[in-house]
């Protein structure tokens, strides 16, 4: 009988076990260190996000496995192998960023918010979205999925007394537990027809499933994939996000918008991808409307965003999330047409790249006018370049980025490569709602932009931006620039990517 071997390697398994090491440690500290000296809980945390993403470097040069089956050394629960090294840069290195704001929030906040709780939460978060691209088997997939999702309600809640940031945790809990059931019910019936948890071997099995079980095993398919499609806040599914990026501090906000798409795209990718190949005529078709739709209501939300409604710049983040989700799922829905389906996923993965990048950089500078107007209204944001030169270049940038236009030509780039995967798996027809979309995209877009070059009403204030704050603003600006000169550089990675 087939058992896990029990000898383990920790090199593979080390960029998420250290994140989880040092989310524990932090724990700890916290008892023992005086209110005074909590921001040392936060330079520790970023340090061991950033040692983690390191050990990144020693995992590229080839696969690595473990948690194997005896006799079968290709079926493992975990697989350290270029899917998974690229989606955990994403992941760790969006985590670092977010990890920079949260310093300046945490310090903000004046302890309002329970500073070793916060990393401990945050630090756990990332170490299960981390482990989810390594899972190759439905247990550890949902268990990661988990570990990544539960400590996000309680960040999203984590302000003392804010009835606001209460009542966006519950809707984020409710919906999120009520997708995660739904798709355990899959899971039970994919193992029920197919006798197995592990991807490859569902891949191979549930092409032979009996007749009679036929029915079973494509209900399990399409439950399995709906709790993926909520982490992705796919439409219908996206229901939660503007409450819940309102409700949260800014960094959750932030961290959601990347590392919890991160997760759910990972998680969609391999249980499409790598475990239902045969079904491709199911999920196909539904990604494809998903990811028409997606686009369109996330797009059309982003658009009627009112200038002087309160937490407007954030309502139009979170809108414009569910549109880039929308784009994010074509070249999935790709796939399932394409004789590549590894080039359509490499599409995705250049595009979530990117859209991580330019994204957190405008959570960065939204966190930083927050400083001044707690309201985070677009009229806030009037007027920014005689403030802050700098600031408003670098906001104009990324919009730029996001609506795909020069200079941001890293934008361009990757709306191009989701086009040609969608053209080339002869999905014409997604192809020409995604272009509607992205014109629809630069009204806001640009709307946004030219707010900030605009003459401010009153005398302009000033912005002073924090050491960590700054760090994490030049950072995303350096990555933008340099991608957008160099965009080759994201195009070639991800389309290395192997299962």
């Amino acid at each position: 009988m087939s058992s896990l071997v029990q000898s383990v390697d920790w090199l593979a398994i080390a960029p998420p076990t250290l994140t989880a090491v040092v989310g524990l440690a932090v724990l700890v500290a916290d008892l023992f260190i005086g209110d005074a000296r909590k921001a040392v809980l936060g330079w520790v945390s970023v340090a061991g996000l950033a040692a983690s993403a390191l050990l990144l470097l020693p995992l590229r040069n080839g696969d690595r496995a473990t948690f194997c089956l005896t006799g079968a050394t290709d079926t493992c629960s975990y697989v350290a192998d270029g899917f998974t090294l690229v989606v955990q840069l994403l992941v760790l290195g969006g985590a670092l960023l977010v990890a920079l704001l949260s310093v300046t929030a945490l310090k903000d906040a004046d302890r309002e918010l329970p500073e070793g709780e916060y990393w401990f939460l945050l630090l756990s978060s990332a170490a299960g979205a981390a482990l989810l691209p390594a899972s190759r088997d439905l247990a550890t997939l949902i268990v990661a999925l988990e570990v990544a999702s539960l400590p996000a309600f309680a960040l999203v809640g984590i302000k003392r007394g804010d009835r606001k940031s209460s009542e966006a945790a519950l809707k984020f809990f409710l919906s999120s537990v009520t997708a995660t059931a739904v798709s355990l019910m899959g899971v039970s019936f994919v193992y029920a027809t197919t006798g197995t948890l592990y991807l490859t071997r569902i891949a191979d099995r549930i092409q032979h499933v009996d007749g009679q079980f036929h029915t079973l095993a494509q209900t399990g398919v399409v439950l399995t994939l709906v709790g993926f499609a909520f982490k992705t806040a796919a439409v219908p599914f996206h229901f939660w996000v503007p409450d819940t990026y309102v409700g949260a501090p800014l960094p959750i906000a932030a961290y959601l918008s990347v590392v919890g798409k991160a997760v759910g795209f990972s998680g969609l990718i391999l249980v499409t991808v790598v475990a239902f190949p045969s079904y491709a005529d199911v999920w196909g078709p539904a990604l494809a409307g998903l990811a028409a739709l997606t686009m369109t209501v996330g797009n059309v939300g982003a658009l009627r965003q009112r200038s002087t409604r309160a937490y407007s710049a954030v309502r139009l983040l979170a809108w414009s999330s569910v549109g880039q989700a929308g784009y994010l799922l074509v070249p999935i829905a790709a796939a399932a047409y394409s004789k590549d389906a590894q080039k359509a996923v490499g599409s995705t993965l250049a595009y979530a790249l990117m859209y991580a990048a330019v994204n957190l950089g405008a959570f960065a500078v939204a966190a930083l006018v927050a400083r001044r107007s707690p309201l985070n209204r677009l009229d806030d944001y009037r007027g920014l370049y005689a403030e802050s030169p700098l600031s408003a270049l670098v906001l104009g940038f990324f919009l730029l980025c996001l609506a795909g236009l020069p200079p941001g030509v890293i934008g361009l780039f990757a709306k191009v490569t989701v086009f040609s995967a969608a053209v080339g798996a002869g999905l014409g027809w997604l192809a020409v709602v995604m272009a509607v979309n992205v014109v629809i995209a630069l009204f806001y877009y640009l709307q946004w932009t030219a707010l900030l070059f605009r003459a401010p009403e009153g005398e302009p204030g000033t912005h002073r931006a924090p050491v960590p704050l700054t760090a994490a603003i030049v950072l995303t600006a350096v990555l933008g620039v340099v991608l957008s000169g160099a965009p080759q550089l994201i195009l070639r990675f991800s389309q290395t990517v192997l299962f």
